[in-house]
């Protein structure tokens, strides 16, 4: 008898519960097998289909707690053939499951269009809460949990990364992303030069054997991983907010933009800026766009 169905001394068995016809989303443990609710596995014991990101990655999950519905492979390369088949069957009146590889399904994985032509066919869609990495790296971070942004992923492309930070830059809350362990160092490096002193976490691989939150500045952090850029694992960077009533004196402004445009358009030479000093965007690309007239005039 497997964690999910054993009963306490003296109680019968627990035998799953009937689950109504729709798209039920199912979160599954992001690391350790023990991370999932009785009542994901009712779910998934008992539904007509399951729609999962990896069919091999499951394929672990279902052995381990012993779950047979068929699956059909749900992710960013194979949606447009299977999303014909999981409405079709929904349609049917089947109960079908929504999975991803990891965690609760949607946050930074396929899904939201599956939701989408669900709720337009007028079926139910309903969720089986569960394990997920944002709010676990926030709550081992030691950094403010009230308000908090997630930017998902970082672009991988340095320049579409570091726009992405410069939007993030001045959001008043913790902010979290998710980053792939070979791009780590080079991430950090730029949060810390755009970012500067802010407090920040690296999280990785939660809840699993070698489980590790490191927190320190960002430089301190970019330093560290520069150092020993070889890591593995998921990785979750939490970032503290803008200290508030940070700013930046006009002629520190204007000597930024300036040496920020003799390399780039004015666009990406705002976002830097405004990351790096803690200023709106919009203010310093308004700033930016005067400087460029002034100098055309003279």
């Amino acid at each position: 008898m497997d964690e999910g169905t054993q009963a306490s001394e003296g109680q019968a068995p627990r035998k799953p519960s009937p689950v109504a016809p729709g798209l039920h989303i199912v979160a599954t443990p992001i690391g350790n097998m023990a991370d999932i609710t009785l009542r994901a596995l009712d779910v998934l014991r008992t539904v007509d289909l399951i729609a999962c990101e990896d069919t091999r990655v499951f394929g672990k999950l279902a052995s381990y707690y012993g779950i047979s519905a068929p699956t059909v492979a749900y992710s960013d390369a194979t949606q447009d053939a299977a999303e014909p088949r999981i409405v079709k069957a929904l349609a049917q009146g089947k109960r079908v499951a929504l999975v991803s590889d990891a965690g609760m399904p949607l946050i930074s994985d396929p899904g939201y269009r599956l939701v989408r032509a669900a709720l337009a066919g007028g079926h139910l869609v309903t969720s089986a809460p569960g394990a997920s990495a944002v709010p676990m790296a926030l709550a081992l971070s030691g950094l403010p949990t009230d308000r908090f942004f997630f930017g998902g992923f970082l672009p991988a492309k340095p320049t579409d990364r570091r726009r992405a930070i410069g939007d993030a830059a001045t959001v008043p809350a913790t902010i979290v992303f998710f980053e792939a362990p070979h791009r780590l160092p080079a991430s950090l490096a730029d949060l810390a030069e755009l970012l500067g002193e802010r407090p920040a976490a690296v999280a990785r691989e939660l809840t699993k054997l070698f489980e590790e939150v490191r927190r320190a500045t960002l430089p301190e952090l970019a330093e560290h991983y520069a150092a020993h850029p070889d890591v593995k694992g998921e990785i979750v960077l939490v970032i503290g907010a803008p200290v508030e009533g940070a700013g930046s004196s006009a002629d520190t402004l204007d000597s930024a933009l300036r040496e920020a445009m003799a390399g780039a358009s004015i666009k990406d030479a705002a976002s830097e800026v405004a990351a790096r000093l803690g200023l709106k965007r919009r203010d310093v690309y308004a700033r930016a766009l005067e400087l460029k007239r002034t100098t055309e005039v003279a």
